[in-house]
């Protein structure tokens, strides 16, 4: 949504001597409803769907700020926010957007691309965005996906969620939707990259040349396409099966679908009209590669009957395809391919790089109406309001041209090989090291992970916490902890210790703990005062207890964050509730109402709904998620701002929750049954398991889960479909947690004998694309004894 202001600005800039609080950004509400609706010219059905309608926000919740363009004018900024919101709003000139900057916080526009944190990053151009950051750089060295890079030249490029004339820009990647099954790795399958989507054939190329060379006009320039491959209309169209955007498309189309035969049907159909109609030249959006949803006509809409008698409900997949899930799957591991990866530079210089405009542009059959690119044309260009509103409304309707980023072409992506070409070397064990020490009651130590560490590097150890093992000098990736490595068995350091006893109603386990990205502190729950606390990992000082709820607190979570950054924490009690706090990583304390140093610790929200007392808790700042079950086998799943999107009813006491970045929840019942659903609360997949699961963690891919046992074994998942790959051989010790590096190379768990455990990992072999490297590479290979093989 944006947010329209005239001359006079309805925005107010209140500062904190004002309000005696904290600084906020400030609207006239009434205001703002009368400018959307005279703007845009949207109803108030519109209106239900706009989030953050509440016209105020902490200016401390702001989190990166964008320059934006409104009419192919740099008249516009987008704000992101703590809550993983983003509002975009439009101003009159240029020079407004400067002073409304200034009076902003110096985010710049966040941490994510390597650029310094200041005003003047803000209103940096979409050019010098990209040449300053490292995300080019990073996506050659395969440090990020090819969605994320596309998503980041989209951001920088001025595309946003905010404005469908303006919305994100996909490539089509495949070519076969006809096929029962289909091989992602055979070239055929794939789309040329290097040509537009309007001269993929020979046919198509040259009928749109022949239009570019007989242009005959002196005040419209030569175009080989009259539409776009980006446009609202089109837009709405991938989306109109789900809200707001049915409502948009029915406003679009004055109170109605639009006619069944125009409404998206099929993929096969939609590819093959981009093939052979000199009016369809779209590319795809980015839902296409995560959101199933967006395939059901979960609604039942009626959208009405084509030519040939057929309803329109749910959109046709390949036949390859099983399932929504299973296309996005697919299309998600084609995207990702490194078929498309070598060739994807290619497309980017279509769309981003030197190929949109000029000389380039006209030998790549890549030039469009001249109205879509910025600065060709103003609406202050014209003469009469009548040519105003025909440009606004050509600009607003027909499609832009994201701003250009490079004038050179695009670097290529690394190959696998030249950047890890040891990555499919076959491990001779599993087992990297193990280090044991002393239990103490709520005692914990602080050891340190060697992050460059690699395969390889030294033999298998065993680490003792005695010092006169000489095997302690060995060089292994984890460190242990020198204060408690000196001490004497019989003499714990009380240092590394939690403080007071656990409430004897507990059953102390990995859920009652969590730690900061840093490792800096830790928050534990459990206490009999009904608090819980965060304790400073050094100094064993609790820092701060915080009070929240009504009985103990039984579990604790918090959401993904990088370095030094926020997050939220979730913490679900006996009283039945669950609570959302906000974590200042930069002060190192639950945050106040306004996020300011010394307040007391309010709630974000504080979610109910439950019945039974909190048994497992998992929270996503990237999807605004928080999912809580109970002892009574009821999930829930509310938004951070605490509203109530979905009930699964399950059967038996909710053990573990988890999530992936794609939103597969998966879910553990009775510590024996794991069920992943989607984030509409749809079943994927219902696994039996015959030991009981004590932990679970999630690779930060989100493509496999691991869990730990209390038979000693610990064995990992995939996450879509749910499926068991491998089990390590297995230990003495029950499993009570478990954890994965940031490289994806080793698997720890925490034992309940006090030791840990380091399990080589090599996620690799289940990859789709690289598997067949380990299938060749072992049958040349001798076998290894003590490697365990794969589960069936």
């Amino acid at each position: 949504m944006i947010c329209m202001f005239n001359e006079k600005i309805n925005v107010v800039m209140k500062n904190r001597n004002e309000l005696k609080t904290q600084p906020v950004l400030d609207l006239d509400h009434n205001m703002l409803l009368k400018s959307v609706l005279e703007v845009s010219n949207i109803t108030q059905t519109v209106l239900r769907y706009c989030e953050a309608l509440h016209a105020r926000w902490n200016l401390q919740e702001i989190r990166a700020i964008f320059l934006r363009r409104y009419l192919l004018q740099n008249t516009a900024l987008e704000l992101f926010l703590a809550s993983r919101t983003a509002i975009m709003f439009a101003f009159d000139s240029e020079d407004t957007v400067k002073k409304v900057v200034y009076q902003l916080p110096r985010v710049g526009v966040g941490v994510k691309y390597g650029l310094p944190q200041s005003r003047k990053t803000s209103l940096m151009t979409p050019r010098q965005l990209f040449k300053h950051s490292d995300m080019c750089v990073k996506w050659q060295k395969r440090e990020i996906s090819n969605f994320d890079y596309l998503m980041f030249l989209n951001t920088v490029a001025g595309r946003t969620f905010n404005d469908l004339s303006q919305y994100p820009v996909f490539p089509w990647i495949l070519t076969n939707y006809t096929s029962e099954t289909l091989d992602l790795s055979v070239a055929s399958n794939f789309r040329d990259l290097s040509k537009p989507i309007g001269a993929l054939s020979e046919a198509r190329r040259k009928f749109f040349n022949d239009r570019y060379t007989s242009w005959d006009d002196d005040q419209v320039p030569a175009f080989h396409y009259g539409t776009h491959y980006s446009t609202p209309a089109f837009t709405l169209n991938w989306l109109l099966r789900l809200e707001p955007f049915a409502s948009m498309f029915i406003n679009l189309h004055d109170g109605k679908f639009d006619h069944p035969d125009r409404i998206t049907h099929s993929i096969k159909d939609s590819w093959d009209r981009c093939q052979r109609d000199s009016h369809d030249v779209k590319e795809l959006i980015p839902e296409l590669f995560y959101l199933p949803e967006m395939f059901r006509n979960s609604s039942e809409f009626n959208l009405g009957r084509r030519a040939d008698g057929t309803p329109v409900d749910d959109i046709i997949l390949p036949p390859w395809a099983e399932s929504p899930e299973h296309f996005v799957l697919m299309h998600r591991q084609a995207l990702e391919s490194d078929l498309v990866s070598c060739q994807l530079n290619q497309w980017i210089d279509l769309i981003f790089g030197y190929k949109q405009r000029g000389a380039e542009a006209v030998r790549a059959t890549n030039v469009f109406y001249h109205l879509t690119y910025e600065g060709t044309v103003t609406p202050k260009m014209a003469e009469t309001p009548g040519q105003v509103a025909a440009i606004e409304q050509q600009i607003l309707s027909f499609g832009q041209t994201p701003s250009q980023l490079l004038a050179e072409a695009h670097p290529p992506r690394h190959s696998i090989m030249s950047m890890a070409p040891t990555m499919f070397r076959r491990h001779d064990d599993d087992l990297c090291m193990m280090m044991n020490w002393c239990r103490t009651e709520l005692g914990f130590s602080l050891n340190k992970w060697d992050n460059s560490y690699s395969y390889g590097a030294s033999q298998r150890s065993a680490l003792s916490m005695d010092p006169s093992n000489s095997e302690g000098q060995v060089a292994l990736p984890l460190t242990a902890d020198p204060q408690l490595a000196t001490a004497a068995p019989t003499t714990p350091v009380t240092r590394r210790h939690l403080g007071d006893a656990f409430d004897q109603r507990l059953t102390v386990q990995c859920s009652n703990f969590v730690t900061t990205t840093d490792s800096k502190y830790i928050f534990a729950c459990g206490y009999p005062d009904y608090s819980f606390r965060i304790v400073d990992t050094d100094t064993g000082r609790v820092r701060q207890a915080v009070y929240g709820h009504g009985d103990v607190v039984t579990c604790i979570a918090r959401s993904e964050t990088s370095l030094f950054s926020d997050c939220y924490v979730v913490t679900g009690s006996m009283d039945c509730t669950v609570v959302l706090w906000h974590w200042n990583g930069t002060t190192g304390f639950i945050a106040g109402e306004y996020n300011q140093p010394g307040e007391v610790p309010s709630p974000r929200s504080i979610l109910t709904g439950h019945e039974a007392s909190i048994s497992a808790l998992c929270v996503s700042a990237e999807h605004g998620l928080v999912v809580s079950g109970c002892e009574d086998g009821v999930i829930l799943i509310h938004t951070t701002s605490s509203d109530l999107l979905r009930r699964i009813k399950g059967q038996g006491e909710v053990t573990q929750l988890s999530m992936s970045r794609e939103c597969v929840l998966l879910a553990l019942f009775d510590s024996k049954r794991m069920i992943t659903y989607s984030s509409t609360a749809r079943l994927l997949n219902d696994v039996m398991v015959d030991e009981k699961i004590e932990c679970v963690t999630v690779t930060r891919d989100g493509e496999f889960a691991v869990t730990g046992a209390v038979n000693g074994r610990i064995t990992i998942w995939r996450m879509f479909p749910l499926t068991k790959l491998y089990t390590y051989q297995p230990l003495n010790s029950a499993v009570r947690s478990v954890a994965v590096v940031a490289s994806h190379r080793f698997i720890l768990g925490g034992l309940d004998s006090g030791a840990i455990v380091v399990f080589n990992a090599d996620f690799n072999r289940w990859h789709y694309e690289y598997k067949h490297r380990y299938i060749q590479n072992n049958a040349t290979a001798k076998p290894v004894q003590s490697s365990p093989s794969p589960q069936k």
